[in-house]
């Protein structure tokens, strides 16, 4: 093959810089300052902040006002051009944080192993009355199976992690709905919200053939744990009406030397499990913690906790939803799997996201790692 003939691909990069309040973006501009990233390049972020949805609101707005004047677009340009995946709330030694996923125009390797690839794309926007439904199903894994192939990634197998954000029912939008004659799949905004994220991982894990289209019915979502995605992360929020979506996975051939891996904890303190997802992104442990040399490598770490989506622990039980706290349920189950990912990478820029709605089976935990090359 000519070196015309070698087609374009884009290199995908990942980088995880701290915040030391929920307006502060500085490390981002930071990157951008030192020609670390163009901003250009970049085409989605997700972010842990602290605080509750208004302080990641405002954590958003301060990425957007940024993105607008380096980019010299408005705000509203900004969101449509860059999803930005906030997760509120921080437990135990989560520390705030924003991940940046870039893709750098480049050449092709052929021949090449398999590296990092990146797909994003949103669906259309819904109505409330379709959060929670089987179309709303259809619609995640149609963007899904869309942002596969604007990565390159042909098989499911090769993709590790799907983050997405979907819409949050709220008081207005259910107005909105009884105003047009439509009900909205629970009365309670909390329970709409639950499977508006439900949905999302189930039309993940139809996209990515975890679960067969037939199978999905409006009593299934949220009625059948026995169904779920392996590969998919949802968080919901208000300021979302569509469901937006980061593909993560590898193609070989892919320039660049980022590597992600997945890694899947059967129950909390299944620590083998979560290790796997280390080793296959290509870091070393010792002792069972990633080795001091090869901790500059990691990229990014994800983690979606499912420890208070049952009541015990290998027939232990605890207390997450019985103790007087069980409204902090999702809080404390963040926490209690940061801490085993955090410990075992030694670093506590660690994404964690609760709500498990057929995000794993009930009780596990999902993990993904990210690294650069040696």
């Amino acid at each position: 093959m000519t070196a015309s003939a070698v087609p374009m691909m884009n290199e995908a990069r990942v980088m995880t810089v701290p915040m030391s309040a929920p307006e502060d973006v500085s490390a981002v501009a930071r990157l951008f300052a030192d020609g670390l990233v163009d901003p250009a390049h970049v085409v989605a972020l997700i972010a842990q902040t602290e605080g509750d949805g208004h302080a990641r609101g405002y954590a958003a707005t301060c990425l957007q006002l940024l993105f607008a004047e380096r980019l010299g677009l408005t705000r509203a340009q900004v969101f449509d051009r860059i999803p930005m995946l906030m997760i509120g709330g921080t437990a135990g030694l989560m520390s705030p944080h924003i991940t940046l996923f870039v893709n750098v125009p480049g050449m092709a390797v052929p021949g090449g192993p398999k590296r990092l690839a990146i797909g994003v794309t949103s669906t259309r926007a819904l109505l409330p009355e379709e959060y929670g439904t089987p179309v709303h199903v259809a619609l995640v894994a149609e963007a899904v199976r869309a942002a596969m192939a604007q990565a390159g990634i042909a098989s499911p197998d090769d993709v590790a992690c799907v983050e997405m954000k979907c819409p949050q029912m709220t008081a207005a939008r259910a107005q909105d709905a009884a105003s047009r004659g439509a009900a909205t799949v629970h009365p309670s905004a909390a329970a709409a919200s639950s499977m508006s994220r439900g949905a999302s991982a189930l039309g993940c894990a139809v996209a990515l053939g975890e679960v067969p289209a037939e199978a999905i019915t409006q009593a299934a979502i949220a009625g059948r744990p026995d169904l779920y995605t392996q590969r998919g992360s949802a968080s919901s929020g208000n300021e979302q009406m569509a469901v937006r979506v980061v593909v993560i996975g590898n193609v070989a051939g892919a320039p660049g030397t980022h590597v992600a891996a997945r890694g899947v904890m059967a129950h909390q303190l299944d620590l083998a499990g979560a290790r796997a997802a280390f080793t296959a992104a290509g870091l070393r442990l010792e002792d069972g913690v990633v080795a001091a040399e090869d901790r500059p490598r990691l990229a990014a770490a994800f983690v979606n906790a499912g420890a208070d989506s049952v009541g015990d622990w290998q027939g232990r039980r605890h207390t997450m939803l019985s103790d007087m706290l069980a409204g902090f349920s999702g809080h404390v189950a963040k926490a209690v799997a940061h801490a085993a990912i955090a410990g075992i990478a030694q670093e506590t820029l660690v994404l964690g996201n609760a709500g498990a709605e057929h995000q794993g089976a009930p009780g596990s935990n999902l993990v993904c790692v990210i690294a650069r090359g040696a």
